[in-house]
């Protein structure tokens, strides 16, 4: 089966880059999206109505016989906006959902972390804010834990904090603040937390053995995915470079790049999908421009290492081209949709992927 390559709805609504991403628990039928406006929003990607109204009048029929002859292709529906989360004083960095799907958690600028009831749209507590919290923006957080009880949060104040979710207490169970520089990613597995940061280190800690064990991957590490089997990671990092690491004996696996991608300056996410046959990333764009504001996806083979594709991604749906930026020169600047975060259906084992970034716009690609 070929790469997905193909939009399928398109999720409109944010006011602002896109930055966090994520699927609700398995079956994965909704979408959250964390934005630099300070809201997430929840998605559904079905298609509210059919692109095409069903009508037997005369003009309806020949209105849809023309766009059948017409070269251009139908357009991308539009999935549809379910619920809006506000209550963050700062762009919404990272999401994570809980295994019943009924809490969410977010993390931002606000130095907290917000525990979320999905249903009533209220935030049931914030972790943080005191003197045992965060003293700077968090970067990711992630529930873990037995019946997700715990949250993991890494900071650009170069901890990861542990809080329990049951507990009424205000300070995190576990500080780990064994690295040199900001935390920009954490995975949590059964009682290991993996954390990846700006000192070019992957560190996993054992909470219950108390041991932490460091490879070293050198620039500055921006995003890991975990492997189903918990055997691998990918490691997103500051060389224009995507590690598959062996997470036992901390060897690299495999090494994805391409002298036509290039990610040297900002945290962009990379994900497996396609039940582990792919690696995708988004693009700086600073190599080739995209056309009308287009951004890229980059999709490798995980045992070949080849560039399986390279697809396009509008900035959004017709009428939603990026505005004119002009330079301090006074010539006309170009603008891109640079591709920074992405979630697969069912921790990459799902139908269909999404992506989003610039534009803030949330593209929905599928098998069907």
């Amino acid at each position: 089966m070929s790469f997905p390559d193909k939009p399928i709805a398109h999720l409109l609504g944010s006011n602002g880059p896109v930055h966090a991403l994520t699927y609700s628990a398995s079956p994965g039928t909704y979408i959250l999206a964390g934005s630099a406006d300070r809201s997430i929003r929840l998605y559904n990607p079905q298609p509210s109505t059919s692109v095409h109204p069903s009508s037997s009048s005369h003009i309806t029929k020949q209105q849809q016989q023309q766009q059948q002859n017409a070269a251009s292709p139908p357009p991308v529906p539009e999935g549809r906006l379910v619920q809006t989360y506000a209550a963050h004083g700062y762009e919404v960095l990272s999401l994570t959902v809980s295994s019943d799907n009924a809490r969410f958690a977010s993390s931002g600028g606000d130095r907290a972390v917000f525990l979320w009831d999905v249903a009533s749209a209220r935030t049931l507590r914030r972790f943080g804010g005191t003197p045992q919290g965060h003293t700077a923006r968090i970067n990711c957080v992630a529930f873990g834990g037995d019946g997700d009880a715990l949250l993991a949060s890494g900071s650009l104040d170069a901890s990861v904090r542990v809080w329990d979710v049951r507990s009424n207490a205000l300070k995190p169970v576990q500080v780990l603040a064994e690295a040199r520089d900001a935390v920009t990613a954490v995975v949590v597995r059964g009682p290991e937390i993996v954390s990846g940061s700006v000192d070019g280190r992957v560190r996993t800690y054992d909470v219950r053995m108390g041991r932490c064990v460091t490879d070293v991957v050198g620039p500055s590490v921006t995003s890991l995915s975990m492997t189903r089997d918990g055997k691998a990671v990918l490691v997103g990092s500051l060389d224009s470079k995507l590690r598959l690491m062996d997470r036992e004996s901390g060897g690299c696996l495999k090494t994805y790049s391409d002298p036509g991608w290039k990610n040297e300056d900002l945290r962009v996410q990379s994900i497996l999908g396609g039940k582990e046959q792919y690696v995708l990333v988004g693009d700086e764009m600073t190599g080739t421009p995209g056309r009308h504001g287009e951004g890229r996806i980059w999709a490798w083979d995980i045992l070949t290492g080849e560039v399986k594709a390279k697809v396009a991604v509008p900035w959004g749906p017709a009428g939603y081209e990026p505005k004119k930026l002009v330079g301090k020169d006074g010539k006309p600047k170009e603008r891109s949709n640079i591709l920074t975060c992405f979630a697969w259906r069912e921790n990459g084992f799902g139908d269909q992927y999404c992506v989003s970034g610039t534009s803030g716009i949330v593209t929905v690609f599928g098998y069907n």
